[in-house]
């Protein structure tokens, strides 16, 4: 007897219902339409829950061939040998032959234009991938879109891999499913938050739709640390694997093997992205040779477990946030987390202490890109650290080897929570609280908080001379002269930082620190009229940094060199001086850099005749001095330049078109303020009538970073 034929239907085993509830995907529903236009096998992967079988249904049904499509759903499957039956099966076939089934569905398919799905085959790839290869060989009229959270590994395969919604997307869909639940929500802050933690997976959303009915959105927020029992389902409709976010997680845990599993729960320590090198230090042994991390961390890709990412600093891996908690469960288990956080903690502090000491050098670009990438596992490590006792003093260290980041790379905020923290821990080792202490001066000092910077800098100075630590002593005199400069005294500014210099010299300290104490020095010398002198000095910074290839540090000492061109009149050296450092303070994203290059822009603008446009830039300085601290240091020498350019441009403009020009300058982006301050080209260097001729004490001044010890190209500080 000849296999019976289904009856004629567009969809043979049709996909699951709902598929018109649709938000979001547009753009890769297009794609999906166009790889199954041109390719034969397209395979749809990505984690669980994410919406691969929602956007392969719309897509199925958006393109049918000829004799419709067949849909075949292969998680219920557990015996690799009964792939075929199920396909048989769901295509409605019946066969009273011997043949076996395969030859059924290639008799079938011979002379047929079918789109066969095959959803959920991860579990059975080995099996599905020989019968899907069969088949397009002898089925030429037949395209086949395969779901599920690897490839297929077939020649011709178009893999198209599945993201999680974005966050206005997420939004939505939130929303749409808690309406249709009859729960109104807004868009606020709490919902976005609750997105957000969800990594926009579209199950745990329509999940967490489904508890909006008996929580608000921030009672939910705070449940959401245990997601995997909050987050359960009465979808009788949907997969089992669907119905709650454990069981779509758990089922890619089943599909892995041990050695999988077992990385992937050591994956969990980290937070954010993590490169290789980190991968395979901190989560080889004890069951999972070093050598073979890398190709079970390739399984882990394939299996959708993990996503690959190229970043500023090379190849990357990254793990959702609701994954990485269902490994941190089992690792929990295993009973090894902390050895595996002190592991991940030793990797981290490695690695900040290299970028501290390679930061005096021509990677410096490089160093400040590959801290700003691993933030969130440095801050993973600073959390380890300061909240075990015993290893308080590795969190002291962590978080002072981090200076040229907190203070060069636009983060004093966070660095002075980190470091607030470490200066209050108590280690024992007073070599590491030193260097936290003062770092933390330091940046209390470029925060405007005087009386902190003050209290701080005296107790590492006292600490570190009852101790005899050299150089704990020098870096704290020579924060104490820079809090003394943006205080105004400039004689006490001017005898600590020459001290200080002696200090460093003394014990063979040369470094971005050293260099900024004698920008620092420069302008103490500037505020004080002797500007021959700050141009000396500079010019000695400039040429150390350009020998090492430093352009951190160099970028201040232009910033004095262009205060001394604006004094002297010569406006044009000014601007390019000007522009050269803002360029690089934005490479660094140094905003104390590039707020007192753009108030000195300002003043150089309105210098130039062009009352206006320095209006509109001192409003766009405005902008950032709130995310710096207080403005100009609350110095009177520093705000000298400011009042100057405004009374210049009141003076042109009135005080209406002068308050006008702020308000354009403070509603600007930050790019389009930045290519405001840069894209004015510079007027013919005929200075004006209104430029001083050298003022003692008008003007801008720079302001520092901070430093590590490069103890003759080398060592740490403190």
């Amino acid at each position: 007897m000849r296999a019976t034929e289904p009856e004629d239907s567009p969809a043979v085993g049709g996909p699951p219902p709902e598929i018109d509830a649709f938000v979001g995907r547009a753009a890769e529903l297009a794609a999906l339409g166009r790889a199954l236009g041109t390719a034969r096998l397209v395979t749809v992967t990505g984690p669980g829950g994410v919406g691969k079988t929602r956007l392969a249904a719309r897509a199925a049904a958006g393109r049918a061939p000829r004799d419709g499509v067949g849909w075949v759903e292969l998680a219920p499957v557990r015996d690799p040998r009964f792939v075929e039956h199920a396909v048989v099966a769901a295509l409605g076939l019946t066969d009273h032959t011997t043949r076996p089934p395969r030859g059924t569905l290639l008799a079938h398919l011979a002379d047929r234009e079918l789109l066969l799905v095959l959803d959920g085959f991860e579990h059975l790839v080995d099996a599905c991938a020989g019968l899907v290869a069969e088949l397009l060989r002898r089925a030429p009229g037949l395209r086949v879109l395969a779901v599920g959270r690897r490839p297929l590994a077939l020649t011709g395969e178009r893999v198209l891999p599945l993201a999680p919604l974005p966050g206005d997307d997420a939004v939505a869909l939130l929303r749409e499913r808690a309406a249709a639940l009859g729960v109104d929500t807004a868009d606020d802050a709490d919902v976005r938050d609750v997105c957000r933690r969800l990594d926009g997976i579209p199950l745990a959303l329509e999940l967490a739709a489904g508890r909006l009915g008996a929580l608000s959105p921030a009672r939910l927020l705070e449940r959401l640390d245990d997601r995997f029992r909050l987050l359960t389902g009465e979808r009788r409709d949907a997969p089992p694997r669907h119905r709650t976010l454990r069981t779509a997680i758990g089922w890619s845990h089943e599909l892995c093997t041990p050695a999988q599993r077992l990385l992937w729960a050591r994956l969990s320590v980290f937070a954010g992205s993590v490169d290789l090198e980190a991968v395979e230090y901190v989560c080889a042994g004890d069951g999972l040779a070093a050598d073979d991390v890398l190709d079970v961390l390739s399984e882990l890709l394939a299996q959708s477990v993990l996503a690959r990412e190229e970043s500023p600093t090379g190849v990357r891996y990254r793990m959702l946030d609701t994954v990485r908690a269902y490994g941190a469960e089992w690792l929990a288990a295993t009973g090894d987390e902390q050895r595996l956080r002190r592991l991940h903690r030793d990797w981290y502090l490695g690695l900040a202490t290299w970028c501290e000491l390679d930061w005096f050098s021509p990677r410096q670009a490089e160093v400040a890109a590959r801290t700003e990438t691993e933030l969130p596992n440095l801050r993973r490590a600073l959390e380890h650290s300061l909240a075990e006792p015993d290893e308080a003093h590795l969190g002291q260290t962590l978080a002072g080897s981090l200076w040229f980041y907190w203070a060069g790379c636009g983060r004093l905020s966070e660095g002075r929570h980190w470091l607030e923290q470490a200066v209050r821990a108590e280690s024992g080792h007073e070599g590491a609280r030193l260097k936290a202490l003062w770092v933390l001066g330091y940046v209390a000092v470029l925060q405007g908080d005087t009386a902190r910077a003050l209290g701080v800098l005296r107790a590492c100075r006292q600490e570190a001379e009852l101790r005899a630590d050299p150089v704990a002593v020098a870096y704290a005199e020579h924060r104490t002269g820079c809090l003394a400069l943006v205080s105004d005294d400039l004689p006490r500014a001017e005898a600590l930082l020459r001290s200080a210099l002696a200090r460093y010299r003394e014990i063979g300290e040369l470094n971005s620190n050293v260099l900024m104490g004698q920008v620092e020095l420069a302008m103490a010398r500037a505020f004080q009229g002797d500007l021959p002198d700050a141009v000396r000095l500079c010019e000695n910074v400039r040429r150390v940094c350009e020998r090492h290839g430093e352009r951190w540090t160099r970028g201040y000492a232009l910033y004095v060199l262009a205060y001394a061109a604006w004094a002297d009149g010569d406006q044009a050296a000014a601007r390019a001086l000007l522009v050269e450092c803002l360029t690089g303070a934005h490479a660094f994203h140094d905003l104390l850099a590039s707020v007192l290059t753009v108030e000195l822009l300002a003043l150089v603008t309105a210098v130039d005749g062009d009352a206006a446009e320095a209006a509109v830039l001192q409003g766009v300085a405005a902008r950032m001095w709130p995310s710096v601290g207080l403005p100009l240091f609350g110095s009177a020498h520093y705000n000298a330049p400011h009042e100057r350019c405004e009374a210049l441009a009141r003076e042109a403009l009135g005080d209406a078109r002068y308050r006008e020009g702020l308000r354009e300058g403070t509603a600007l982006a930050p790019e389009a303020a930045l290519a405001r301050a840069l894209g004015r080209p510079p007027r013919t260097a005929e200075a004006t009538a209104c430029a001083p001729a050298r003022p003692a004490s008008q003007g801008p001044g720079t302001q520092e970073p901070a430093a590590s010890r490069a103890h003759r190209g080398g060592e740490t500080a403190g």
